[in-house]
């Protein structure tokens, strides 16, 4: 049962994290760098809170991996801001596609710099066909009729901070699940590290939070970014990651560009092309053989390396 409910948990988390980018530009006269802290710095205390009994239990075990802990919650700390703000130079989709669309490929690297683990053939053609996709839906948004899009050095520079993004979204999901590796559950992992970014968020949301109070529009976007992607969404993909490698789950998060463009499209008016949506085919397709059990190994597409 773990091999379906763990693939759909993580999808289900990229479902959320894709309305982000619209319900952001809901707040135009908001900071990326504001909404960013509030929503990952508020969302993950409210992880930690939840897991804080368990976390005082086994602090033994999180001492013991601290190194581990606060890498990712610096990576934490870092995805948001340059997450929202890529969004915010290169649009809602391109951001996206950046910033998720290269995040299977910095997992793969970790692990199999950190781990020795190789990539299964499988797994390859999968991350070629999805990559495939990122690269047809990001390109066909050049050819959109919106006004508003970005182009030239503004979007170059929301591209370079989507790959700031990517490498610290793939840096805190294996940060995490070598937590969980030793021990200790998703919840009271993801608790940890979630909380730790929060706190080093933390005083940017005082600095700048008071931006999201000016407006009920803008305290509702920050409310809704902090409570539904960043904490139940991220309560979702700690339960997929436990059960699933780092660099499945970031694979899988390739659902989160498709559901940014179709939203980005129905309500920004950033169009999608007919290349757009073969783009979006491609990226299904690669989350088909992705996610599909294996006769061998039915929890993950990703084999250890004897080397």
């Amino acid at each position: 049962m773990n091999s379906v409910w763990a693939p759909l948990a993580v999808a289900v988390a990229a479902f959320l994290w894709g309305t982000t980018g619209v319900v952001a530009s809901a707040a135009p006269m908001v900071s990326p760098l504001t909404i960013g802290a509030v929503a990952m710095g508020l969302g993950g205390l409210l992880q930690a809170s939840l897991a804080l009994r368990g976390m005082r239990h086994r602090h033994h075990l999180l001492l013991a991996q601290w190194r581990w802990w606060l890498v990712g919650a610096i990576a934490v700390a870092i995805y948001p801001l340059a997450f929202y703000s890529a969004m915010r130079e290169a649009g809602v989709t391109v951001g996206n596609v950046v910033s998720i669309g290269a995040a299977p490929a910095f997992s793969a690297m970790l692990e199999r710099v950190l781990d020795g683990r190789r990539v299964s053939l499988r797994w390859k053609v999968g991350i070629v066909v999805g990559v495939g996709g990122i690269l047809v839906l990001g390109a066909s948004r050049s050819s959109g009729h919106s006004d508003a899009l970005p182009a030239g050095p503004q979007a170059l520079w929301g591209m370079a901070l989507g790959l700031v993004a990517a490498f610290t979204y793939a840096l805190y999901s294996y940060s995490a699940q070598r937590l969980m590796r030793e021990g200790i559950s998703s919840r009271y992992a993801m608790g940890a590290i979630f909380g730790g970014g929060g706190l080093l968020l933390l005083p940017l949301v005082v600095l700048t939070g008071a931006s999201l109070l000016s407006s009920w529009t803008s305290f509702a976007v920050g409310s809704y970014l902090a409570i539904v992607p960043m904490f139940l969404g991220y309560l979702c993909f700690g339960y997929g990651l436990s059960r699933v490698a780092a660099s499945t789950a970031t694979t899988i998060t390739l659902l989160e560009p498709v559901v940014a463009a179709l939203l980005a499209a129905a309500v920004v008016g950033e169009r999608l092309t007919s290349s757009g949506w073969l783009g979006i085919g491609m990226i299904f397709l690669c989350l088909l053989i992705v996610t599909l059990p294996m006769r061998k190994n039915r929890s993950s597409p990703i084999t250890v390396s004897n080397e």
